[in-house]
């Protein structure tokens, strides 16, 4: 599985901290660095790419001494290839300036570990970690008493049922007692976005992005499924990076 290297930079020891505790804790991380102000986190940021291990995203506090999150944020757009940045502060006020710099997200102190889980996923899409990569997983299922092993990389999309979810393959579907929330977080690096709240997708499968009267749906093989509003822009974004990147040259 390809797991996010990411920087957290806060100058209040207590607040990076907790921050880091709580990127630990995720899945989908497999490497915290820390740094106290701007200046380190930019040395930091330097040797990686030295040597050959790149940060992923930076989850960076604004009102920092010295270089402040703001203008760290806008030398790292300058980078070639620019980490992902998620700020990180107990201001408003800067929400503007985190657009300007096309952060990924905009998290408020004190950070809710769902708001962080959601600004991880927008890192790891917007990465292209969950894309055509990561390890496949399993999922076993009981047809008439044998015991079958469906893989994620067989799946085409899954459907909520309550505490239940339904896996669709080329072949047929089956229903397992995991929830849809439970798959999106275990199958993010094998290539699953969500796209509504009852409906997770395989990248790879999409074969057409419909909107119409602002109305969006995507096709992934034969079925058409609704896209949220929510979801629409983020997922547009990122069949159009895949399709850049997968284009010949």
């Amino acid at each position: 599985m390809a797991l996010l290297r990411v920087l957290a930079v806060d100058d209040e020891l207590p607040a990076l901290e907790d921050l880091s505790y709580l990127l630990r804790a995720d899945p989908r991380i497999g490497e915290v660095a820390t740094a106290r102000d701007g200046a380190a986190a930019l040395r930091l940021l330097d040797r990686a790419i030295a040597e050959g291990r790149p940060i992923d995203a930076v989850f960076l506090d604004i009102r920092m001494r010295g270089l402040d999150g703001v203008v760290l944020g806008r030398l790292l757009s300058q980078f070639a290839n620019p980490p992902r940045v998620v700020f990180v502060t107990a201001y408003e006020e800067h929400a503007v300036d985190a657009f300007e710099i096309k952060a990924e997200d905009y998290l408020l102190k004190p950070v809710r570990p769902e708001r962080l889980a959601e600004a991880i996923r927008r890192v790891a899409v917007s990465a292209d970690v969950p894309v055509d990569g990561g390890e496949t997983d399993t999922i076993p299922v009981e047809l008439g008493g044998v015991t079958r092993f469906v893989s994620s990389a067989d799946v085409i999309y899954v459907e909520a049922h309550g505490d239940y979810a339904r896996l669709h393959t080329a072949t047929g579907s089956h229903l397992v007692r995991i929830p849809l929330a439970t798959l999106e977080e275990r199958w993010a690096a094998a290539g699953f976005v969500r796209v509504h709240r009852s409906h997770l997708v395989a990248v790879k499968h999409i074969v057409e992005l419909h909107i119409d009267s602002g109305r969006c749906t995507v096709r992934v093989g034969d079925t058409e499924i609704p896209v949220s509003r929510r979801h629409t822009r983020e997922l547009r974004d990122l069949l159009v990076r895949r399709a850049r990147r997968n284009r010949p040259e």
